[in-house]
């Protein structure tokens, strides 16, 4: 991935436009889960920004706070969820996981390593 490039990562229900690449982990409900994806790439790929559902924040506080506790200081954007899903026609792909809880979706922009 390119700088500011993004790519999503997210619930089983999460709905992907058709022109956007999708990679289906999903093999049974909760497996993988949404933060053992998330954990996983990012041990990979540099990324300077993550956005998040609005939402998040009163639907899923505890999903929020595992996903903070996983980025660190990297920051957040809280964006509408409906923004989000327009948003996904711009990723380089998503990520589909079994997670079945609500608003466990993600964004992540690329940075750069120097």
């Amino acid at each position: 991935m390119g700088h500011f490039d993004t790519i999503g990562i997210g619930d089983a229900g999460m709905p992907v436009p058709s022109d956007t690449e999708k990679i289906d982990l999903a093999v049974e409900a909760g497996l993988p889960s949404f933060i053992q994806v998330l954990d996983n790439v990012l041990s990979e790929l540099q990324v300077q920004k993550v956005y998040l559902a609005e939402e998040i924040k009163i639907q899923n506080p505890e999903q929020l706070a595992a996903i903070k506790k996983i980025v660190g200081d990297t920051p957040i954007e809280f964006i509408a969820h409906e923004e989000m899903k327009k948003d996904l026609s711009d990723t380089k792909a998503f990520i589909r996981t079994g997670e079945e809880t609500p608003y466990s979706n993600i964004l992540l922009e690329s940075g750069v390593v120097f």
